[in-house]
Order: C-alpha cells, then sequence, then structure tokens
C-alpha cells in the first residue's frame, strides 16, 4: 500500500484552492518541499562522505 502511494499524482494547485484556511495551505506548500530538502540533505551527506574519503585515500 505505501509503494502505491508513493506513485500515486498530487495536485497541489486544487489542494490549495480547496483549503479551509490559510494554515492549511501554508502546510501544504511546507509538505511539498519536504521531499526535495531530504534529497538535498542525503545528496550533501554523500558528496561530503565521498570528499572525506578521497582526501584520505582509503
Amino acid at each position: 500500500m505505501k509503494l502505491i502511494s508513493l506513485f500515486q499524482k498530487v495536485d497541489i494547485a486544487e489542494k490549495i484552492k480547496e483549503a479551509p484556511d490559510s494554515g492549511y495551505q501554508i502546510g501544504v506548500v511546507i509538505g511539498s518541499f519536504i521531499p526535495f530538502l531530504v534529497l538535498g540533505g542525503l545528496a550533501l551527506w554523500m558528496y561530503l562522505r565521498a570528499k572525506k574519503r578521497d582526501k584520505n585515500g582509503n
């Protein structure tokens, strides 16, 4: 079930249009950016780890 939810298409513009108040809109916007931040953090961590490994000669 979790795998299926990863592939579902989410229409953010429609969610914001149907939002009950502005707090919900802010939550939708923040929630849409979280996956990008996590992936960016993971990429940075991998880059720094590889750079450290290369510097040590391992």
